[in-house]
């Protein structure tokens, strides 16, 4: 289960993202809402709004914010009504693009992506032109003091995971995306909460990018995430 360790690469866009989120409380707050609007408005029952709760604290979102998101679940608030919309398409360089979205404007954010891509020199196609090319799968990420390879491991083979990567940077362990919830609590319940735990998109094969290709590639993929709409964005670039 092991192989070469990805952890550098995804917390390099994963920081990224993180830090220039300046809408970052939006998006997930979004998330909260379609999660207890999908399923319980009671996290210890209902996995996605609990990783979606956890990403809140590790964001320092205040309480307020959390419970009004969950309140907006409510029908009866006639508010939090956000459909999931994914979007595809090529960066400048040929790199393959996949954006998922919350929005309760499908026009609106149709237009808006399709505008990133137009005026960032990319290509929009229709879904399904580029996910051929990557897997859908569980992703959850632990560093690497808490715990060593060898019980990692094991735990992420219990827990029912496809694969465990670690390095000295961290853990990374993938699972099939119906396992997701049940690995994420098993390795929670051992080890805590994890360093991120989500549902991703992995590209089966990357390509490299540096230097002014991988430049204007973070501002295709800033321009992007600074939409309100957008919640995620996956490529399958390796950067150097």
């Amino acid at each position: 289960m092991a192989g070469h360790s990805k952890w550098a690469n995804i917390q390099h866009r994963k920081g990224a993202q993180d830090k220039k989120r300046a809408n970052v409380f939006t998006k997930i707050a979004r998330e909260i809402t379609v999660a207890a609007k999908l399923g319980d408005p009671d996290p210890d029952t209902n996995p996605r709004l609990r990783l979606a709760m956890a990403a809140a604290r590790k964001a320092s979102m205040p309480n307020d914010n959390i419970k009004r998101a969950i309140a907006k679940a409510d029908p009866a608030s006639g508010e939090g009504d956000y459909q999931e919309m994914r979007y595809e398409g090529y960066a400048p360089g040929a790199i393959a693009i996949i954006v998922e979205a919350l929005s309760d404007n499908k026009n609106r954010t149709a237009s808006e992506v399709r505008s990133v891509f137009t005026k960032q020199g990319g290509s929009m196609g229709a879904e399904g032109s580029v996910a051929f090319s990557f897997n859908r799968e569980g992703m959850i990420m632990y560093k690497a003091e808490v715990a060593d390879e060898d019980t990692m491991m094991e735990a992420a083979i219990e827990a029912g995971a496809e694969n465990c990567e670690s390095s000295e940077e961290g853990h990374i362990v993938t699972c099939a995306v119906e396992d997701f919830h049940t690995v994420s609590s098993a390795l929670s319940e051992k080890f805590g909460d994890a360093e991120k735990a989500e549902l991703t998109w992995t590209a089966t094969n990357t390509v490299e990018v540096s230097g002014e290709k991988a430049e204007k590639l973070e501002k295709f993929i800033d321009a992007l995430e600074d939409l309100d709409d957008v919640q995620k964005v996956f490529t399958n670039a390796e950067f150097e």
